[in-house]
């Protein structure tokens, strides 16, 4: 198999640039972008691109949404931070607005989200003690393997991903990890009584879109029930339209105890994120005991209003449901010898590709930036394809054209 990458003098500046200031714990692909529309990209050549990685689904509402645009401009000129110190007139509309949207009681908003992430399991402790009953610092969190809620030293503790775990120990104990979509594994690790959270994501995103059997969140949210266990929904990757509901738990009709949002809760414009659950599990953290500088700041509740009416004004969760039924339609019947296995819900997609050379993703995304999309590799041998959920059918047939055209480069 053979592969030529076309880079520019220009974009080899970038890159190297890049390369000698700045730490080098990503790999990313060989282009370098200055701007971006809906769904395109342009890089500084001004060669234009199909975005299908969305900033790992940050951009649904596509790349400088013009009302979340606005809404950016129109806060950052009033008033950007004011801290927790004090009241915005922002947070308690932002507060107000989410929590209607969602269905819960309260939420604690947050910035990244692994920030949200390392909340929501500091909630479900917190509960564990104090509503539970559950011994002082004897409280344990059900994970399962494959996951991926971060990189902060407190959640790889629970990664199963050596190149985000291996290195960097001793670890934060207070986990069990059990294999994902086994339900017979949570119900043995329910057993124990001093679990007080169960963290799952309803799809795996950055282990492929590893999507469960049918019924297995449904069952794995009574489960928990019976147990008095928190069944906590780590919707950053998966909610907000993607996989063709609201959220992905939707589809089995799970409201999470504890709702895990962020990415794009703000359209891809700043970190926000957010924490939702009802008083009887919010209300066990009090003043003092958390927080963030940043954490509800006015420029992000009104960002995050803005992102959240999109999504509702234009049917973004139906357009990803039509779509993402259309895409994984056409994909199987190119036929390809090449693909494993095409999976997903809405428009978050993957495919498995099965080849001699161990690169070959990696390489099929070089071909693919070539063509004029740009999807990036997971975890070897598998492709995610999340574009932006504002593509229209006609812009998803000329993707499937690029993709098709880009496969030949494996036979």
């Amino acid at each position: 198999m053979s592969v030529i990458t076309n880079t520019s003098f220009l974009t080899q500046q970038f890159i190297e640039k890049e390369l000698q200031y700045s730490a080098h714990n990503y790999h990313p692909l060989p282009v370098v972008l200055e701007k971006g529309e809906g769904v395109f990209l342009w890089d500084v050549d001004g060669k234009r691109y199909y975005d299908f990685l969305s900033g790992y689904s940050a951009v649904n509402q596509g790349h400088c949404h013009p009302k979340i645009i606005r809404a950016l401009i129109e806060q950052a000129q009033k008033l950007t931070l004011t801290s927790r110190a004090f009241h915005s007139d922002l947070l308690g509309e932002y507060a107000e607005y989410i929590t209607a949207y969602f269905g819960y009681d309260k939420v604690l908003p947050m910035n990244s989200g692994v920030e949200a992430v390392e909340t929501a399991l500091k909630l479900a402790r917190r509960w564990g003690y104090d509503k539970k009953g559950i011994p002082a610092n004897q409280a344990k969190i059900v994970t399962v393997a494959g996951n991926f809620h971060g990189r902060t030293l407190n959640v790889v503790s629970f990664s199963t991903d050596p190149s985000s775990r291996d290195g960097f120990g001793p670890f934060m104990p207070g986990y069990e990890v059990i294999p994902y979509n086994d339900l017979e594994a949570l119900a043995a690790a329910l057993k124990d009584p001093h679990v007080a959270g169960f963290l799952v994501e309803p799809i795996q995103g950055e282990a492929g879109v590893y999507v469960p059997d049918d019924g297995y969140l449904a069952a794995a949210y009574d489960l928990c029930r019976e147990a008095n266990v928190l069944f906590i929904g780590d919707e950053i990757q998966t909610g907000l339209a993607r996989t063709g509901k609201m959220l992905a738990c939707d589809h089995e009709n799970v409201r999470p105890d504890v709702l895990i949002l962020g990415k794009a809760l703000s359209g891809g414009m700043l970190p926000v994120s957010a924490v939702l659950a009802d008083d009887e599990v919010m209300l066990c953290i009090k003043p003092g005991e958390h927080g963030s500088t940043y954490g509800g700041n006015p420029l992000a509740c009104k960002v995050a209003i803005a992102a959240l009416e999109v999504i509702r004004e234009e049917r973004l969760v139906e357009r990803s449901a039509e779509l993402g039924d259309y895409f994984r339609k056409r994909i199987s019947e190119l036929n390809h010898p090449n693909i494993k296995q095409v999976r997903g819900k809405g428009l978050l997609n993957a495919i498995v590709i099965s080849h001699d050379n161990p690169d070959a993703a990696w390489e099929l995304c070089l071909v693919l930036k070539d063509n004029g999309l740009l999807a990036k590799p997971t975890h070897g041998d598998k492709i995610r394809f999340a574009p932006p959920l504002v593509i229209t059918e006609e812009q998803l047939d000329e993707c499937i054209q690029i993709i098709g055209t880009s496969l030949t480069t494996l036979e």
